[in-house]
């Protein structure tokens, strides 16, 4: 049943909507403070590129072994092509990237020096996009669908601009016409506007600044609440909400069930991305068919075995397919 299960994967198709950016890194030495002020001078002496955003979660969704298309607005600009070539590189499709003469292209410096991270720089834009490139979205994301099947859409919300209430309602409404399951990522800007989701997957964090909640500690009685009544509200079918080193709730608001499990014990090394590797696993799950707490399991799973690698890295399907059969019960997740 695993291996049938990551069989279906192979099938799927997802457009990946959302904020897509550079990740930087200037590597080097510290051996000296600057005379113009009291900061370490970084001898620079290596320099690394990677896609980030959306495109982590259209990586991980290509590591598991599904066709993800990435669909967003970057600038026609160097740092576009840097862009371009990145995707290419990493084997992903452009067909879903439009290109604007009036917007830059995201990326973030992150200044490494002695194996520490000394400084990040943002380079961006992240005022809502003109309506023209809404437009311009919008009818790429139509031909896309229009011309094959799609199975899932993932809103990957980075507060960056892409997304707006025109955008997400418009996709929204293609997904609806066209049976395609919408789970979503999202961040405070937009966090009303995806009534109708199939999955919404928030942080703890995100979850109470979105509702205004301004608890230190929540009980689980609490996160139940607060989830229930948002999916009710929202009319949203799944709530999932990551919840760090106390690992993932999920509430199915059609079978009003509650559901919650710890984190599975890890060496955790950097926890960047892990939210992408849970909303591209627990897409994936929810597009082949598997109920709620099933998912929560197996997407809480591939969360934490990303945290034992430094950086940003997509969980790929070998690495997860011998974690579930190593650590989960196969006739409880896949009975």
């Amino acid at each position: 049943m695993i291996d049938s299960l990551f069989e279906k994967f192979k099938s799927l198709k997802v457009l990946v909507v959302g904020d897509v950016m550079i990740d930087a890194y200037l590597t080097g030495g510290v051996s000296r403070i600057s005379p113009e002020a009291p900061v370490p001078i970084v001898e620079i002496r290596k320099r690394s590129y990677r896609i980030g955003g959306a495109a982590n979660v259209a990586m991980n969704i290509r590591a598991l072994g599904a066709e993800p298309i990435l669909c967003s607005v970057v600038g026609r600009d160097d740092k576009g092509s840097l862009l371009a070539g990145l995707m290419k590189e990493n084997g992903l499709s452009q067909e879903g990237i439009c290109l604007s003469d009036k917007r830059k292209t995201t990326i973030k410096y992150r200044i490494i020096g002695n194996k520490a991270q000394m400084l990040r720089i943002d380079d961006e834009d992240t005022a809502e996009l003109s309506v023209d490139e809404q437009s311009e979205l919008l009818a790429r994301i139509g031909k896309i669908i229009g011309e094959g099947k799609v199975d899932a859409v993932v809103f990957e919300d980075y507060d960056k601009g892409v997304l707006s209430k025109t955008v997400i309602d418009g996709i929204m409404e293609m997904a609806k016409k066209h049976d395609i399951i919408v789970t979503v990522d999202p961040k405070k800007r937009n966090f009303n506007n995806y009534s109708g989701a199939d999955l919404f997957k928030p942080n703890l964090k995100e979850l109470q600044e979105g509702l205004d909640n301004r608890s230190e500690v929540l009980s689980l009685d609490e996160i139940e609440r607060l989830m229930r009544e948002f999916a009710e509200t929202m009319h949203v079918s799944k709530m999932m909400t990551t919840l760090s080193e106390r690992g993932i709730a999920v509430y199915d608001l059609e079978k009003h069930l509650f559901f919650s499990q710890p984190a599975f014990l890890r060496r955790i090394s950097d926890v960047s991305g892990a939210g992408d590797t849970v909303i591209s696993v627990a897409t994936l799950c929810l597009a082949a068919g598997l109920p709620a707490d099933k998912m929560a399991v197996i997407s809480n799973l591939a969360g934490g075995i990303v945290c034992e690698f430094a950086g940003v890295v997509p969980i790929e399907a070998e690495v997860l397919k011998s974690h579930v059969r190593k650590e989960l019960d196969g006739s409880i997740i896949f009975e």
